[in-house]
């Protein structure tokens, strides 16, 4: 069982940057691939960003490539998105995932986080 807490959502303006951090609990999660979805009402969630068990391999969707970056320390059970160049369409609830393997839609993915809302001003 792992469970996921989101933070580091908030409100920043075109063109600044945030740094969203989950943490994980339950001892699977060191073995575990990690991802970020986000979502806007109305809308399926959407993958953003996923990174394999050890860091070693990394995807990204086309709409943030060069802008976001996750990574992820597993000393310390937390995967981390870095997200620079924010533009207004990237406003939506931001969240964190696990599972035992690497993918970009959401069913592969079996435990969730509550989610951390990000809005970007224009």
């Amino acid at each position: 069982q792992v469970q996921l807490v989101e933070s580091g959502g908030g409100l920043v303006q075109a063109g600044g940057s945030l740094r969203l951090s989950c943490a994980a609990s339950g001892r699977a999660f060191s073995r575990y691939a990690g991802a970020w979805f986000r979502q806007t009402p109305g809308k399926e969630r959407e993958f953003v960003a996923a990174i394999n068990w050890n860091g070693g391999t990394t995807d990204y969707a086309e709409s943030v490539k060069g802008r976001f970056t996750i990574s992820r320390d597993n000393g310390k059970n937390t995967v981390t998105l870095q997200m620079s160049s924010l533009k207004p369409e990237d406003t939506a609830i931001y969240y964190c995932t696990s599972g035992p393997f690497m993918a970009d839609y959401p069913r592969r993915y079996p435990y969730w986080g509550q989610g951390t809302q990000v809005t970007v001003s224009s």
